[in-house]
């Protein structure tokens, strides 16, 4: 089994384009896929992210860290949410990628974790 990054991406303004009244009809259907992925045993992790504008980028790079208001890349589209599943590969990664866009009405990235390296034993 794989590890896939499923990112539901979208911007503030197709946000806004979603009638208030359907918002529960979103969450509802958000809520279903999320109880299909406990179900079929592939759910690893999954979660919602606040708007971009509380985002704080750090950079600990020099002698003192930095801190900067706001997201990393000045985009329109920003990332709202993901899922973290284990599924055998990326066919399957990809067909609850389709799923989830659809039940989140958002276009979903899917990203596979980098795999372990060796270890000496």
């Amino acid at each position: 089994m794989t590890q896939y990054l499923l990112t539901v991406h979208g911007s503030e303004e197709e946000n806004a384009a979603v009638p208030e009244s359907e918002w529960p009809e979103l969450f509802a259907a958000v809520e279903a896929f999320n109880q299909k992925l406990q179900a079929d045993g592939v759910w690893v992790f999954a979660g919602g992210l606040e708007g971009a504008e509380t985002a704080t980028v750090v950079d600990g790079q020099g002698d003192e860290p930095v801190f900067t208001d706001g997201p990393y890349l000045e985009t329109k589209e920003h990332i709202g949410g993901f899922w973290i599943l284990d599924v055998p590969d990326l066919d399957a990664a990809l067909a609850y990628a389709a799923s989830g866009s659809k039940a989140c009405r958002g276009k979903v990235e899917v990203r596979p974790f980098q795999a372990e390296p060796p270890t000496d034993a």
